[in-house]
């Protein structure tokens, strides 16, 4: 990290200082490495001595945690000439951003966010990761409902936007798809004049003062095991994907970085991995969220995947859908029902909703339940997607079928 003075968290909160200036920032105590500054988030003033063991330069217990951070990450920012490119979107955000961080290493020093840390938490972590010689920054965005995005942007100051696309997320937040549109479209609004929003076809922007490149649908080739979209070969083969590569090659071509002939994506755990299972079968893990959309994407993948083998789904609740969950959770069901689901694992009250549309299947209220009918359900050879709203917790049941564990 850009190093910062310790005068810097003056006001903040209770600060012990064993050094002038900190060069990292970190939350959880066992990250710590020497000279980083340790905010302790939520209950993280027990874990203040932990830190200073580990070789915390400065410690802050602060009035307000998220306040804090911001004021922070804002300083690191302000002394970053980095080219910043935030990206939010209903689904895919953390694909895309996956896969712009692999298409820009090669040609620019690059940091990404981990994982999904797309909230006020996380993108200031990353932000606090930023080097002097950083050239590209790659953030993700989140939204809980209004506002968010707007907050998280004024932080990160990015001067290129990227919305993967508009879909019925959150929608008991912000009440309609005109709702998510607005929302998401908080991060153009942000822009500085001369930025670039990098957008889907259909996607409202008013401003006349940033270049606005739309992103529609895009041809992909498919040779032994990778897809090629735009010239360049991905390891990857879910169709689902190559919108989102699509995406990411216009945000490169807005950082004024070269197209490598061939990338391999180190996606984030838990979005659609691939794995062995006995006799021959597959597990899609895509057990990290759901939405309507991408459900019906990840069924259409199992299908594609499956072959003639049977085709097993596991899929629970979509959290966040207010009034219109019922309907969409019958849509899903729908769809399984049309791609050939052999047999669905419902889990969740809302899952019930999939089997009502006449897919082969069973009910259980939770993922314990869920864990009790894996040795049952699953046979060998079976093609089994696991998917669910991340509060489901789904990714017991991926690491009951291959015994991984499930601690990150």
């Amino acid at each position: 990290m850009i190093a910062l003075e310790t005068t810097v968290l003056d006001r903040l909160g209770n600060v012990e200082a064993r050094a002038d200036s900190f060069t990292g920032v970190q939350v959880d105590s066992r990250r710590v490495a020497p000279g980083d500054l340790f905010v302790a988030v939520g209950g993280g003033s027990a874990f203040v001595d932990d830190a200073l063991i580990r070789g915390a330069a400065v410690t802050l217990e602060p009035h307000d945690a998220f306040a804090a951070l911001a004021h922070v990450a804002r300083e690191v920012r302000e002394r970053s000439s980095a080219r910043i490119v935030a990206i939010t979107g209903s689904m895919g955000k953390t694909s895309t951003k996956d896969i712009l961080a692999a298409l820009s290493a090669p040609s620019a020093r690059t940091i990404a966010a981990e994982a999904s840390f797309n909230n006020e938490i996380g993108v200031p972590l990353t932000l606090c990761r930023l080097e002097e010689d950083t050239e590209v920054c790659i953030l993700e965005l989140a939204m809980r409902g209004f506002g968010q995005i707007a907050t998280l942007a004024e932080i990160a100051q990015p001067q290129i936007g990227v919305v993967t696309n508009v879909g019925p997320v959150h929608l008991e937040l912000v009440d309609s798809l005109d709702g998510v549109a607005r929302a998401k479209g908080e991060l153009i609004a942000a822009l500085p004049a001369g930025g670039t929003a990098i957008v889907p076809v259909d996607f409202p922007v008013s401003r006349d003062d940033v270049e606005v490149v739309r992103v529609g649908a895009q041809e992909a080739i498919r040779v032994e095991g990778r897809t090629v979209v735009g010239g360049v070969s991905f390891n990857f083969t879910a169709q689902h994907q190559v919108e989102n590569a699509a995406t990411a090659l216009a945000a490169l071509t807005a950082l004024g970085l070269p197209r490598p002939e061939s990338v391999d994506v180190d996606f984030a755990r838990w979005r659609g991995e691939e794995q062995e299972l006995p006799g021959g079968g597959l597990l899609i893990n895509d057990a990290y969220n759901a939405n309507p959309v991408s459900m019906r994407a990840a069924l259409a993948y199992l299908a594609e995947r499956a072959g003639a083998r049977r085709r097993v789904a596991i899929l629970g609740d979509m959290a966040e859908l207010g009034r219109t969950g019922p309907e969409y959770h019958r849509e899903v069901g729908a769809a399984a029902a049309e791609l050939g689901v052999d047999e669905l694992l419902a889990v969740g009250e809302l899952a019930r909703g999939y089997l009502e549309a006449g897919v082969p299947g069973r009910w259980v209220a939770n993922v314990h339940d869920a864990l009790r009918q894996v040795d049952e359900l699953v046979r060998p050879g079976d093609a089994v997607l696991v998917k669910a709203s991340r509060a489901v917790g789904l990714e017991a049941v991926a690491a009951a079928l291959t015994q991984i564990p499930t601690t990150t």
